[in-house]
């Protein structure tokens, strides 16, 4: 099995993983678990993903959250 077959982001937009973690948390929820601005004031997808493109310790809380939750099933 390759690498990228074990990663459990592989082939999954940041877009989309943002989306199932605001369907699954809400953005007070999401804002609860990870301490991000763009996630308690005025929060939507476009400027949390021109935010977390642009700050990759936020990506990376965002990414991992999004593994644990997916991996709770």
């Amino acid at each position: 099995m390759t690498e990228q077959a074990k990663n459990p982001l592989h082939g999954i937009t940041l877009e989309k993983l943002l989306t199932e973690l605001v369907d699954q948390y809400g953005w007070e929820g999401l804002a609860k678990r990870i301490d991000i601005r763009c996630f308690k004031n005025d929060p939507s997808i476009k400027s949390s993903l021109t935010f977390l493109r642009k700050t990759p310790w936020a990506r990376t809380q965002v990414e991992e959250l999004f593994v644990a939750m997916r991996s709770k099933g």
